[in-house]
């Protein structure tokens, strides 16, 4: 079971509560970005970017618990920058605790087993340390321009595994990711005990380093069939089977960003965490005045390759639980892994 019984429980609960209050749109996972600033410099990233007036900049723990309660999600994602740095971080995750959100607190682990011995967090079932992954060691290393990172973060997950705490781990794939190194790399993180794995196309930020090694749709659903098609025994995904099977090419869906909304020091993102077409001061008024219909692969063309979990993962959600069928489907993909 990639997550507790609870978590599934609650997400799932919530879910029909929007269907049946007939809500079209409704939000899954609060991407909630505290800071920009980050300990490393990855080329496929463009976060640090920013002027070092904006990076000095901090979310307070009470603008984070405002801008949780205001979305309502059940779920929140805590990316960056790298949140560690935040010098409230733990005070953040011990609110979010409290008010029983599950929280993914995203991290490259460069910071992690210092914290982890300092008492700084503790084991919740409420709590994940997401861990950034990029593949095995080389190809880790490479990802993140920085030698010694793959092991660093291996060490705090055995760490943080061995002291309670749920682990999962993120990975972004490119155009030169090798599929059987990628599927020896899962042998690895199910061999140090993390609780799930997620996965992501790398999408081609405005500000990234690195723009030439991006994934195009065809190439994504080439590459993804790959890798998970024939997934072996113990590999556990954080991820909705039947968005599993969009990344493979096997079902089509349209993006569904108000899904997972942003929260960042500029405010609520328009229209998600990937694209920056602006900012709303509410909440309300993100979901109410953002033009959804004018983003995805077929409406925007700077949506025209994204095939991120961040708009996907909420409509492959969704279809899950808008009908009968949508059920079967996902019933299905989960039965015949």
């Amino acid at each position: 079971m990639p997550v507790p019984i609870s978590q599934a429980w609650t997400v799932s609960s919530y879910i029909l509560k929007q269907k049946l209050l007939r809500r079209k749109r409704y939000p899954l996972v609060l991407m909630l970005e505290p800071l920009f600033r980050c300990n490393l410099s990855c080329a496929g990233c463009g976060k640090i970017q920013y002027p070092p007036h904006i990076l000095k900049r901090d979310l307070t723990p009470e603008q984070c618990f405002a801008a949780v309660e205001e979305c309502g999600a059940p779920i929140v994602s805590i990316p960056g920058g790298e949140p560690l740095m935040h010098p409230q971080m733990p005070e953040i995750v011990r609110g979010l605790v409290k008010r029983k959100k599950y929280i993914y607190l995203c991290t490259n682990a460069i910071l992690l087993e210092e914290k982890l011995k300092a008492g700084d967090y503790e084991p919740s079932k409420y709590l994940s340390f997401s861990v950034h992954m990029d593949g095995s060691k080389d190809d880790h290393d490479f990802a993140v321009c920085r030698e010694g990172t793959f092991e660093k973060a291996e060490s705090a997950i055995r760490l943080a595994v061995k002291m309670g705490f749920r682990v999962t781990t993120n990975t972004t794939l490119f155009d030169a990711a090798n599929p059987e190194k990628v599927r020896n790399f899962f042998d690895e993180m199910t061999a140090l005990g993390v609780e799930g794995m997620m996965l992501s196309p790398g999408y081609s930020y405005d500000k990234a380093p690195d723009q030439g090694h991006f994934l195009g749709r065809k190439r994504t659903k080439a590459l993804f069939k790959k890798i998970i098609e024939n997934p072996r025994k113990g590999w556990e995904f954080n991820h909705s089977p039947m968005f599993l099977e969009f990344l493979q090419g096997n079902i089509e869906y349209n993006c569904k960003p108000w899904g997972n909304p942003t929260f960042n020091t500029f405010g609520w993102q328009k229209p998600c965490y990937l694209l920056q077409e602006g900012y709303a001061d509410s909440f309300d008024q993100l979901m109410n005045e953002t033009n959804w219909d004018g983003y995805g692969h077929e409406n925007n063309e700077k949506c025209e390759n994204c095939m991120v979990h961040s708009g996907y993962e909420p409509a492959a959600v969704d279809d899950t639980f808008s009908s009968p069928a949508g059920l079967f489907r996902t019933i299905k993909a989960m039965v015949s892994k």
